[in-house]
């Protein structure tokens, strides 16, 4: 017992021993921690560093506001730094604002705050907006400003703002009574709507830029002429100049805006060098007489709507050297009417939606009711693509499939030397109406690409084309020197569209391409 105790009494003293050490030693380095965390430095050496060396913003309209830039403040140092003073150069004429932790520079008169502490290997936060005054210019002008930052130590760093303004005209709610001439002085933002009277022309000089905003639309009563060129379109856009992300415009961006509509009344249009993009819609054509023309389109693009592309409802229209490209919706719907494409890509390559519409849908018949005759629909030298094996939707145009009193089938529809992603057509009946065409489908002997098992059979339509970013929503659709979209056009009608739509010659090598783009190999 007496040895069993004298054991015991022997260890506990020296395990007590190491507890008491190892505790104080825990407290004595936390409280060590924790004067080191809060010591500060005013050494000349130490400085702060920046997530970027610039506040560079997007190009604005002037007396619009920007969005927000943001910029993080870094001590990287072992010790802490105190920040005296930060100011804007320009002081209380600096169209910048500036918040930096919170605080917002401009509620002071010189456009300065004082005293900050960034604990070591902390940070702090500035927010940077900028509203530029109108220029009277219709000249883009740069406005510069720079952001200071003086420490403790003396020490001052700089960081620029840049952003490049210009000018635009305004039109809330307007409508044209009279012949009207937009030119490419300033750009246009248009809230609201603008309408075009019956009696009035609206013209959009070669450059001309139209910035709608949010569900703003152009609606046409009258008549529209887009004049633009190919170095200087007719641009109608959406107003929002700035970037969603980093690497993402919000002009690439669908729903940005409403969309053209051509009523019923509007005839005679004749838009050339067009470049429509990022709408709720594009063109909307309502249904008019089919003794004149409604629209002539070419040379132009309409990309990336969040509806129908180009909707002809029983009108008469014509379109050239065209891309109709990426809707939620349908590319190309028509609905009867006497139309005719020639040398125009049709491409359904809808990034944001699964449940896109069909490349091209082509009907005589609305909701089972509504019978709206097929005069023409010629479609020659042209590419017919999208995402899908099947990207056409092609009803039976027979009237016994219909409860309506028709009658006899339209059969007045026409394609030629045309690249198609659709099922090969099997009825001899439809043998006179798909002419010289190259059929682009899983099954089909004119597939050029034999993908594996586990490819998709949207990389296939995809490998067509020279540039395909999904990721940046950049695409261009010349083809590619393997593909057999390469070659495929009538000759004859090359003949008189011997330029692409970006100018290049498709006649140079003897064998023109189908679709609006020639494929011109670098030297």
């Amino acid at each position: 017992m007496l040895a069993m105790n004298r054991s015991r009494k022997g260890g506990k003293r020296p395990l007590g021993l190491l507890v008491f050490f190892i505790f104080h030693a825990f407290i004595f380095q936390f409280f060590i921690s924790c004067d080191d965390y809060d010591s500060f430095t005013s050494d000349y050496s130490a400085s702060l560093t920046f997530s970027r060396d610039t506040l560079l913003f997007d190009t604005l309209l002037t007396t619009i506001p920007s969005s927000t830039l943001t910029l993080s403040v870094y001590n990287r140092g072992d010790k802490g730094l105190r920040i005296s003073e930060v100011w804007l150069a320009n002081g209380k004429m600096s169209p910048f604002r500036i918040n930096i932790d919170g605080q917002d520079m401009s509620r002071s008169e010189e456009n300065r705050v004082t005293d900050f502490e960034i604990k070591r290997r902390d940070s702090i936060i500035v927010r940077a907006e900028v509203t530029l005054p109108e220029f009277s210019s219709d000249v883009p002008r740069e406005v510069k400003d720079v952001l200071v930052f003086r420490l403790e130590s003396g020490r001052e760093q700089r960081i620029p703002l840049v952003v490049v303004g210009r000018d635009a005209f305004f039109l809330r709610a307007h409508t044209l009574l009279k012949d009207t001439v937009i030119s490419d002085r300033r750009p246009v933002v248009i809230y609201d709507s603008l309408v075009v009277a019956p009696a009035a022309t609206l013209t959009l000089a070669a450059g001309a830029q139209l910035y709608f905003h949010d569900g703003a639309m152009l609606t046409v009563r009258g008549r529209l002429l887009a004049q633009g060129t190919l170095e200087a379109p007719v641009v109608l856009r959406g107003d929002r100049t700035d970037h969603m992300f980093d690497y993402l415009p919000y002009d690439n961006l669908p729903n940005r805006w409403g969309g053209v509509v051509l009523t019923e009344t509007s005839m005679s249009n004749e838009l050339t060098y067009l470049d429509l993009h990022s709408g709720n819609f594009g063109i909307l054509c309502d249904s008019s007489s089919l003794d004149e023309r409604k629209l002539l389109l070419t040379n132009s693009i309409i990309h990336n709507v969040g509806g129908d592309a180009l909707s002809l409802r029983n009108c008469r229209v014509e379109v050239y050297n065209t891309e109709i490209s990426n809707a939620a919706g349908r590319c190309v719907y028509q609905a009867g009417g006497d139309v005719r494409f020639l040398h125009c890509t049709i491409a359904q390559f809808y990034p944001l939606s699964a449940d896109r519409g069909f490349a091209l849908e082509l009907t005589n018949v609305e909701d089972s009711l509504v019978y709206l005759p097929l005069v023409r629909a010629d479609y020659c030298s042209s590419v017919i693509t999208g995402y899908a094996d099947d990207v056409i939707l092609f009803p039976s145009l027979d009237p016994k499939d219909f409860p309506l009193d028709i009658d006899a089938p339209q059969t007045n529809y026409l394609f030629r030397n045309c690249f198609l992603a659709t099922e090969v057509p099997d009825d001899e009946d439809y043998a006179p109406r798909f002419l010289e065409n190259v059929f682009d489908t899983k099954n089909s002997i004119d597939s050029w690409l034999q993908p594996s098992a586990d490819d998709a059979d949207s990389i296939r339509h995809e490998k067509n084309f020279i540039l395909f970013d999904t990721h940046n929503f950049l695409y261009d659709f010349t083809p590619k020197e393997s593909s057999p979209i390469r070659g495929l056009a009538d000759p004859k009608h090359s003949a008189d569209w011997p330029l692409d739509r970006l100018g290049r010659n498709r006649l140079a090598d003897g064998a023109p391409d189908a679709g609006c783009y020639e494929f011109v190999k670098k030297k």
